[in-house]
């Protein structure tokens, strides 16, 4: 459990629980860089943590391997460890995986979801619509996040969703880039799960392959264009 600890002047956070220091530092600091307040290429200076979260260096080692093995973080030699970087390369790999593996979930959720994978996910989807209108784009796409999850577990693949779990990590921050850029896309993905629900509800598994990966190119175009007019 992660508290604030401001008021005394003390560190940023303070953690109650030794056993899951390094789980709860790891996605504070996976937070960061997934919306923003990290940027690319930023240094992920080890001493500069443990001072700052007042912590020790066995966490904070942990913390930082678990960024790594999401691909959040990247290790040189003599040079210590980045947060990765984005670009339009890096966006390209993760993007030809990510809408294959999307629209697979979608169409074998169609086929084997239960009642109770159909509850889950419109549940989910519910909590998604509520966060449209809100300021807080963070809630937004937490709740799209869940809602990808209650798909892929309505899929019954372990495999796909092992693969799924991956590659969205490594999606994350483009994800929320889109969004943050182009905030129509949040609309868009609200009319647009709502029609793959539809799809998985009736169990055309064809169709809802075609609406995700449809949904997928959309965000996929959007993010290439940032790209390119940064460039």
């Amino acid at each position: 459990m992660v508290l604030a600890d401001t008021e005394k002047g003390g560190a940023e956070l303070a953690f109650r629980v030794p056993d899951i220091i390094a789980k709860d530092l790891a996605r504070h600091i996976e937070d960061q860089i997934v919306f923003g307040e990290l940027a690319p290429n930023t240094r992920l200076v080890e001493e500069e943590i443990v001072q700052r979260y007042n912590v020790s260096r066995s966490p904070v080692r942990e913390a930082l391997r678990a960024l790594e093995e999401k691909g959040l973080a990247v290790r040189e030699s003599r040079r210590g460890v980045w947060v990765s970087p984005l670009g339009l390369e890096d966006l390209e790999e993760v993007y030809s995986c990510r809408i294959v593996m999307e629209g697979l979930a979608a169409e074998l959720a169609a086929q084997h979801r239960s009642d109770e994978d159909m509850a889950a996910i419109e549940d989910s989807y519910a909590a998604l619509s509520a966060t449209r209108d809100s300021d807080d784009m963070k809630q937004f796409f937490r709740a799209n996040l869940a809602l990808s999850k209650s798909i892929h577990s309505a899929a019954h693949n372990k495999t796909l969703k092992r693969l799924l779990a991956s590659i969205g990590n490594q999606s994350l921050r483009y994800r929320y880039l889109a969004y943050s850029h182009a905030p129509e896309m949040m609309t868009a993905s609200v009319e647009g799960n709502r029609e793959i629900i539809a799809a998985i509800e009736k169990k055309n598994a064809r169709h809802a392959r075609i609406l995700m990966e449809d949904l997928i190119q959309r965000s996929w175009t959007v993010i290439r264009q940032i790209f390119k007019a940064q460039e």
